[in-house]
């Protein structure tokens, strides 16, 4: 079971060691495809999924006759706006910062 353990081990904690290096190296690592894959989806994917939805809100708002249907798409209108349109964008420019400022070799990657 030690034996195991120990060949667990030795495979996942090669990746990051790697990431801990300064430099090119860390732009090769699967950690770094795969930081910039979520910078991507938060980047363009929260002000598109949020403005749609805003959008399809404002538009099907004055269509709706009842007035608690009404009242959770004001809602949905509104949680949109807050989180996609505002929220993401925001946080973009924070991972953006804390990607060049604070992780080791990030700023070689140009996040």
């Amino acid at each position: 079971m030690a034996a195991f353990t120990g060949l667990l081990l030795s495979l996942t904690a090669v990746d990051p060691v790697l990431a801990q290096s300064v430099g090119e190296s860390f732009c090769s690592t699967d950690m770094a495809e795969t930081v910039r894959n979520i910078f991507s989806i938060i980047q363009f994917g929260g002000p598109l999924i949020g403005g749609t939805l805003f959008l399809a809100a404002t538009v099907a708002t004055p269509a709706v006759r009842r007035a608690d249907l009404k009242k959770e798409i004001k809602e949905l209108r509104n949680q949109a706006l807050i989180w996609g349109v505002i929220v993401a964008p925001l946080a973009t420019v924070i991972l953006q910062f804390l990607l060049n400022n604070v992780v080791a070799g990030g700023a070689s990657c140009g996040f």
